[in-house]
């Protein structure tokens, strides 16, 4: 069953990126002469995504103006407001009737650049039959110092500057409508309370890996090193290298 409607969380404030996002919103900060909004809703509707909601807050008149209905990028596009900061989902009980009974959507945050195919999260989400499904993806770390092997306050062993590799959440989900009455209403609620809460309940939660090329932009280097991966991974930004 494919997947038609997503949920960008465009309301944060990207406080990390300041002096940038004191007068651009993060999600319009350009990756060449495209927005990271832009990027994220044209791989949406390669994926087959129809219709898209932005959640909106700081700046989102900005955003707004720059999105309008949608058209020009393939899609359609709808609003919802948070009045306060809602975290990753109370967003989601914003979208009232806009969903349909058994309903599926994509939810992700409005800083992601990524050559992600969205429909391999879609097939995913189905085939392991679960209501919630966290994408993720492996980084590799490199330690800079050799690490000691202890046991009994005796030295093991040693290994030299060994790599560890973690699990980071995407920031992007499939997710079943029915779930979205787990979300208290007008309150912070993340999407990691919400898994914890479905696990907690034994309903199982999905794990995704992408192994396509993915990045939560944090700091102002990111932007350049955006441009530079999708342009070598074939995703390719128009512009000059300087996103400035």
């Amino acid at each position: 069953m494919a997947i038609h409607k997503a949920v960008i969380l465009a309301g944060g404030k990207g406080t990390r990126l300041r002096p940038l996002t004191f007068n651009i919103p993060k999600p319009l900060l350009p990756v060449g002469e495209r927005s990271i909004v832009e990027l994220l809703l044209e791989r949406l509707r390669d994926s087959g995504v129809s219709q898209v909601i932005l959640s909106l807050g700081y700046r989102g008149e900005l955003v707004r103006a720059f999105c309008g209905d949608g058209s020009q990028f393939g899609v359609k596009i709808d609003y919802v407001d948070e009045n306060e900061p809602l975290g990753t989902a109370g967003p989601l009980r914003l979208l009232g009737d806009r969903l349909e009974p058994g309903e599926r959507l994509f939810l992700m945050n409005g800083d992601i650049v990524t050559a992600l195919d969205f429909r391999d999260l879609a097939r995913f989400h189905e085939g392991e039959g679960v209501e919630l499904s966290v994408a993720y993806k492996e980084l590799h770390e490199k330690s800079p110092f050799g690490v000691l092997q202890i046991g009994n306050r005796r030295l093991q062993g040693i290994v030299e500057k060994p790599t560890n590799t973690y699990a980071v959440s995407a920031g992007i989900y499939a997710l079943d409508a029915g779930i979205i009455a787990e979300i208290p209403p007008d309150t912070l609620f993340t999407m990691p309370e919400l898994a914890t809460r479905l696990i907690d309940q034994d309903r199982p939660v999905g794990a995704f890996r992408i192994d396509a090329y993915w990045l939560g932009v944090e700091r102002f280097p990111h932007l350049q090193e955006a441009l530079t991966a999708l342009q070598e991974v074939g995703v390719e930004p128009s512009g000059g290298d300087d996103p400035f």
